[in-house]
């Protein structure tokens, strides 16, 4: 049976409140599962201006409208604007999701503080960070959270080894070709990774020819051959649960064509023979499509 697992990342206020529900209903509509990870505290998404400096951050602006898919009040939080908290204003979105059947997980505590700080944070503060997106998690779902998807696709050898202490039955934190057991700096981590496995829409369109009427069609040719693990789509509330709606259906009705049952990361972790996994390492490297570096499965084990 093929599987293609769908990984629904949140990252703003807005995103919660209108890209979620039309991502509900598009899923219901199709007969889809999803995984849905949530942001968990403030949005501060106008700190993201800093990223001006980063290569390749303009280059990636230019190409998708950041205005017209975040929306200039979601630009202004942080800065001009107070962040609004997003689990507080929004649990019961959340916990609709959930009663809805779909899988629940964190994505972070603070997008932008994550995203921008994690990579030479200590261990304290990783762990402070993913300890209270935790607790606000279990808060809201009335239960702890089992898996993790960090912001961004930026993690450090302590939010690997927080994630097991925590308890996390598998995460999905690094892009990759297929699930592993992750090693950091020489340690097993016994939290398996599910990497991403697909290019994101913001990172493809803009770039040869591709368009939101055309990136359907490039995304439907790399899954048209069966892989032994599946795949691993990530989607952005902000994205295909608004604008690109259109396009996330597109994809959802090629993929069913294809022969995938769509579902959670969780069903693909039930699917899949965690003691046959390979190990590999993790490592942080440039992807095709985003600026600067991000997690990556790095070479096999030994």
């Amino acid at each position: 049976m093929r599987l293609l697992a769908l990984k629904i990342d949140v990252d703003t206020y807005r995103g919660t409140r209108v890209g979620i529900p039309a991502l509900v209903e598009a899923l219901k509509r199709h007969g889809a599962n999803a995984t849905f990870l949530w942001s968990l505290g403030p949005d501060h998404t106008g700190r993201a201006i800093k990223r001006v400096f980063r290569p390749g951050f303009m280059k990636k602006v230019s190409r998708t409208s950041v205005v017209e898919h975040y929306g200039f009040k979601t630009l202004m939080y942080g800065t001009l604007l107070p962040g609004p908290d997003i689990g507080k204003r929004c649990a019961g979105i959340m916990r609709d999701v959930a009663a809805a059947g779909f899988e629940n997980g964190i994505h972070t505590w603070d997008h932008i503080r994550w995203q921008d700080g994690v990579a030479n944070a200590d261990a304290a503060w990783t762990q402070a960070e993913m300890k209270v997106a935790f607790e606000r998690f279990q808060s809201i779902f009335g239960e702890p959270a089992r898996t993790h998807g960090a912001a961004g696709w930026q993690m450090n050898e302590h939010a690997y080894r927080f994630e097991q202490k925590l308890g996390m039955r598998y995460a999905s934190d690094v892009r990759g070709t297929h699930p592993f057991w992750p090693v950091v700096k020489g340690e097993l981590v016994r939290v398996p990774q599910l990497p991403s496995t697909l290019p994101t829409l913001d990172e493809l369109i803009g770039v040869d020819g591709l368009t939101p009427d055309n990136v359907h069609e490039h995304i439907l040719r790399l899954t048209a051959e069966e892989t032994p693990y599946g795949h691993v789509y990530t989607l952005h509330a902000e994205l295909e649960g608004m604008k690109l709606l259109p396009v996330f259906e597109r994809l959802l009705e090629g993929w069913k064509a294809q022969g995938y049952q769509l579902v959670s990361t969780a069903e693909l972790c039930d699917s899949i023979d965690l003691a046959r996994l390979p190990y590999h390492h993790v490592e942080m490297a440039e992807i095709e499509g985003r600026s600067g570096v991000l997690a990556v499965q790095g070479a096999v084990f030994p």
